[in-house]
């Protein structure tokens, strides 16, 4: 079954009250993602906000927090998260380029019990994190510019998706979810689930729809 993770990054910061989140809670998304963004990594800071979010939500819900850390130092952002018990967090493999750092990285996660993903750019390609997936439970495909919300999929990365998909069959590594992430919606959804994708990550889609629930029901592929 395909799971949904609603990103926040398009709910305006008067509008990110509990009664949203119990709504998208009651609407049965799986996840809420949360994207943490530091001005440097990508030009958008979040930071303050999501951290906001993520402390209401997990106060208030029993959905897993799913939190993408889009920032060059991934250390501080996944020390000031343990304390939340994320189901997963996952940083961007073009953050980190020593082997050495990465690989403390994912030990210090698992350490403190959770799941550990590497998000990858549009341009980068899978090889750059094949000797990694033995390591980790999840891979996040960017598929558009990291960054900003509302864009466009691109189409190219849904072949990189297939790709990554037929190498983890291939090489007995089948427990690795799949996520893809950004503009997701019900056009889009069914050529990410046709790529190999175990979760997505839809954004606008959900928290501009007029009822919460049928948009995720649609995403689900679930009958009315």
């Amino acid at each position: 079954m395909l799971e949904i993770s609603v990103s926040l990054l398009s709910v305006e910061k008067e509008n990110a009250v509990p009664a949203l989140f119990y709504n998208l809670e009651t609407a049965k998304v799986n996840y809420f993602h949360i994207d943490v963004m530091d001005g440097k990594f990508v030009e958008k800071n979040t930071a303050e906000f999501m951290k906001q979010n993520a402390l209401t939500i997990s106060h208030i819900t029993n959905v897993g927090l799913d939190v993408h850390l889009m920032v060059e130092n991934v250390e501080e952002f996944i020390e000031e998260y343990i304390p939340l018990k994320p189901q997963i967090i996952t940083f961007h493999h073009e953050a980190v380029s020593e082997k050495t750092r990465m690989m403390k990285l994912i030990q210090d996660m698992k350490e403190n019990g959770i799941q550990v993903g590497i998000a990858i750019n549009p341009e980068t390609p899978i090889d750059e994190v094949k000797e990694l997936l033995p390591y980790i439970h999840q891979v996040l495909v960017m598929t558009v510019v990291p960054g900003k919300g509302g864009q466009k999929l691109i189409p190219e990365t849904l072949e990189k998706i297939k790709e990554l998909k037929q190498y983890l069959i291939k090489n007995n590594l089948e427990d690795i979810q799949i996520e893809a992430d950004g503009g997701i919606n019900e056009t889009t959804i069914q050529k990410a689930k046709e790529a190999g994708c175990d979760r997505v990550v839809a954004g606008s889609y959900i928290t501009n729809a007029e009822n919460f629930a049928e948009a995720v029901k649609k995403l689900k592929g679930e009958k009315e």
